[in-house]
């Protein structure tokens, strides 16, 4: 700051400037060569924090959720970047959302560039004043920053704002925690929080540096620190016990599913990019839709069929994010395993959103990291039906071979039927049998994983002629005719 008392009308005027002056040095329609002023506002883009715009994002049809109605904080955002700052502001209105789906109400937002992050308070001493002066300007209680702190920067950044600071790792697994349904979702999701917060003790009040009292506590002693985290290794142990004994479960049915040849899609893709309206426009399979970030953590299988006949299950999985917490990906991995097993990854994305390539990177990141890079992808386009023709053509070069959907109106969804169909591995192994009546299970399995060509009700048993796959045609040889 040029003055020490600056008058807060002034320092509001030039930061709306400097804004604008952004928006306008963004836009590729006004590229020009650099001038003088160009390169004034280059130092005073170095040497401020600066506002983004229009971060509330107060998601719609939501009012059957009541912990959005009640808002519980008053946030204020901050990041840092050194690259594109158009994409540093995708991200913190990507953290805005995060941050109302959690239930807060997001204030303002504020960027400061530099290369790295500051190692003590993340963007700087002297940021971080003008940062305090924000919180206390807007009368805001908490401070998120738009990275993983580690726990000396939250403890330096909160004794220079003087209010409760977290992270984007925070944040996503609040959500986590408020949308988990099922026993092993919950599970999932305590687990992903207790390896965060293990390293991350000492930063949670003074009292857990205090040693215990009292009778039988002399001595040397044990710290209340070590305590918490003597109980939260105990509680990790046993969640991961927990989730290893609810994994035969899933791979039994897995397994159930293979065994009949039956082909199986999993629909991957970026959180609210419409991954379950379109399993319930395929399928009709009642998910919950809601539009908010994270609405559904349980995968839901179904099974459906394509339009030649043949039966295929789909699985509806967790929603992506960027910087997606490596806690969650450990803990979700038996869930994500769905993925790897796939004959075919469904990858849906968001057509109206303003940065689709940076989805689709966070999301293939996530899909290599469970490791299912080698499983066939289609990219799927949805919500369509919000964008104009420019931005059709914009993604059919982004994406030659993807497919343009609405879940909500259905465009397009047959024609998505037809690719998965094509995409979907065909039985190729031509088998005539003639199957005793007694042997209703082989019939069975023809119909759900073959094409059958023929079929006749013969005096010694059924007669199908039919394409099976290479397994089914090892059981079905002895019948051979």
């Amino acid at each position: 700051m040029s003055e020490k008392e600056p008058d807060s009308n002034d320092v509001i005027e030039r930061i709306l400037r400097r804004a604008d002056r952004a928006a306008a040095i963004g836009d590729e329609s006004t590229h020009q060569h650099h001038t003088d002023d160009g390169d004034q506002f280059e130092l005073e883009e170095r040497a401020s924090l600066r506002r983004v715009a229009g971060l509330s994002t107060e998601l719609e049809d939501i009012t059957e959720v009541e912990y959005r109605q009640l808002r519980l904080e008053k946030v204020v955002l901050v990041g840092i970047y050194s690259g594109d700052p158009r994409e540093a502001e995708n991200s913190l209105h990507e953290l805005a959302a995060l941050a109302e789906t959690a239930g807060s109400e997001v204030l303002d937002g504020l960027l400061q560039r530099r290369a790295n992050p500051d190692p003590a308070t993340f963007i700087g001493k002297g940021k971080a004043e003008e940062l305090r002066d924000v919180v206390k300007a807007t009368g805001a209680d908490t401070v998120i920053a738009d990275a993983e702190l580690a726990p000396s920067q939250r403890r330096a950044l909160e004794d220079v704002v003087k209010v409760k600071v977290v992270d984007r790792t925070a944040v996503i697994l609040d959500i986590f925690a408020q949308h988990a349904k099922s026993r092993e979702g919950k599970a999932q999701v305590e687990l992903a929080q207790l390896q965060y917060m293990l390293p991350r003790l000492r930063g949670w009040g003074e009292a857990l540096s205090r040693q215990a009292g009292g009778i039988g506590s002399r001595g040397p002693g044990e710290t209340k620190i070590e305590m918490d985290r003597r109980r939260i290794n105990t509680r990790i142990s046993k969640l991961k016990t927990q989730i290893k004994e609810m994994k035969p479960a899933r791979e039994a049915k897995r397994a159930n599913r293979n065994r009949t040849e039956i082909p199986a899609v999993a629909i991957a893709g970026y959180t609210n990019a419409g991954k379950s309206s379109l399993l319930n426009r395929i399928t009709k399979a009642g998910v919950l839709v809601e539009n908010a970030l994270f609405a559904t953590l349980d995968p839901t299988v179904r099974q459906t069929k394509t339009p030649d006949g043949r039966e295929f299950t789909i699985a509806d999985t967790v929603g992506f994010v960027r910087n997606l917490p490596h806690q969650l990906v450990e803990a979700f991995r038996s869930t994500l395993e769905e993925i790897s097993d796939a004959s075919l990854i469904v990858h849906v994305v968001d057509a109206s959103h303003p940065d689709p390539s940076g989805q689709i990177s966070t999301v293939r990141g996530v899909i290599s990291d469970v490791g299912a890079h080698d499983v066939p992808e289609l990219i799927v386009f949805n919500k369509i039906d919000l964008v104009d023709e420019t931005t059709r053509l914009a993604l059919r070069g982004m994406e030659p071979g993807s497919v343009e959907v609405s879940a909500r109106s259905g465009e397009g969804i047959q024609e998505l039927l037809a690719v998965i169909e094509a995409r979907l591995p065909r039985p190729d192994v031509l088998m005539h049998v003639l199957i005793p009546y007694d042997r209703g299970d082989l019939v069975s399995k023809i119909h759900l994983g073959g094409r059958i060509v023929e079929l006749e009700y013969r005096e010694a048993g059924t007669y199908v002629e039919a394409f099976v796959r290479g397994e089914l045609a090892g059981e079905l040889e002895r019948f051979a005719r």
